[in-house]
């Protein structure tokens, strides 16, 4: 209290009646949440986690301030009352736009600093950039470092490019059709493993809200709408790509894409549908899903996390050549795009099996007749 009976030291936050202070209570603001936590059941926001993840990052500077002294009444004479409402408060003093954050009368935060939380989501986010370099580093992105080795060497093979020939789906044990078939069948079955292991991190290792299945859009009722919408991905997606396919050939920077070397088994067709459901599964799954998923966690924007999955994904269809790159770009980027929109995955599933099947088996079928594939 000043040295005059009934104004108070701190006019911020309180009130004089009658000659008493009155200070009321004060609630303490409650910190930002650790972005990489997962909320307990019954936890809702209907912000989006990617959002809700990079606008926690900070903790705000400023806190609503205490509810101000109630004013004297209109007209009143009391020269106490009007020193109070008159007085300076902490906040006043601190300059505009600096970030300042304001005190209670005791000079204490509002907001409490929390270093060691901002510790443990910087290590949270760490752990996850480790994970999903791991993650490429066994599947994808291994394919991707093989192939800069080897557009290195077609470059420097001393033979256009357009003359070199890329096989996919190449015999491994030719005239011995049973072990070639097991040989098949076993690079199929392996080749979903990164994207189950992908999905299992999801669902362990700070998993997304909701569930990977709710993340992932994998739940019901619209299967039938994504069937649907991924036949109609893959058509606005092919159908250019065929045009780009030949021009980079006519430009010399693509070689011969070569999409099936199986021949003469009855198992051939089958074989082709399961290895184009199995690129499709993988790449969507780690490129798209899990990717986007973690990225956005770690606090990337939107556009940063796109345009890196869709590069890679151009990389490791670069032994192809330089068209086989920039389609393949072109494509992660739109199939980035649209998950990130509609959180559904299944689409983008089935738009590549349909890409796949129709080069793979429409290959196979067409190539003996047509001389010019």
């Amino acid at each position: 209290m000043s040295a005059r009976r009934g104004i108070p030291d701190e006019p911020y936050g309180t009130d004089w009646r009658g000659g008493s202070v009155v200070v009321p209570r004060r609630h303490p603001v409650p910190g930002p949440q650790d972005p990489t936590e997962t909320p307990g059941p019954g936890d809702a926001s209907p912000m989006d986690e990617a959002t809700e993840l990079r606008s926690s990052d900070t903790p705000s500077s400023t806190a609503a301030p205490a509810p101000r002294a109630a004013s004297a009444a209109p007209g009143s004479s009391d020269p106490a009352q009007r020193d109070s409402d008159h007085a300076p408060r902490d906040s006043d003093s601190a300059p505009r736009g600096t970030g300042a954050t304001p005190l209670s009368g005791g000079g204490v935060p509002l907001v409490p600093v929390d270093p060691e939380r901002d510790r443990r989501i910087a290590r949270r986010r760490r752990l996850l950039i480790i994970e999903t370099v791991l993650v490429l580093a066994i599947s994808l992105g291994q394919s991707a470092w093989y192939s800069i080795l080897r557009i290195i060497e077609r470059m420097t093979r001393g033979v256009p490019l357009a003359k070199q020939t890329s096989t996919l789906n190449a015999s491994v044990t030719p005239g011995r059709p049973w072990l070639d078939l097991g040989y098949q069948l076993s690079d199929i079955a392996f080749g979903v493993v990164p994207a189950l292991l992908a999905i299992y991190l999801l669902a362990t290792v700070n998993p997304p809200r909701g569930g990977v299945r709710h993340r992932l859009g994998l739940v019901g009722p619209r299967w039938g709408h994504d069937l649907g919408a991924g036949v109609v991905i893959a058509a606005a997606i092919g159908i250019p790509g065929l045009g780009l396919y030949a021009a980079s050939r006519a430009l010399g920077i693509n070689t011969t894409v070569q999409a099936s070397a199986l021949q003469g088994a009855w198992w051939v067709i089958p074989v082709l549908i399961l290895a184009a459901v199995m690129n499709a599964v993988l790449e969507e799954t780690v490129m798209i899903g899990y990717l986007i998923t973690r990225w956005l966690q770690v606090g990337w924007s939107t556009l940063t996390v796109v345009l890196a999955s869709a590069l890679i994904r151009g990389t490791y269809h670069l032994y192809q050549g330089w068209g086989g790159f920039l389609g393949n770009v072109v494509m992660g980027a739109v199939l980035g795009l649209i998950f990130t929109r509609t959180r559904r995955l299944l689409p983008l599933v089935v738009a590549h099996t349909v890409l796949d099947v129709v080069s793979f088996v429409g290959y196979a079928l067409l190539a003996p007749h047509l001389s010019w594939l």
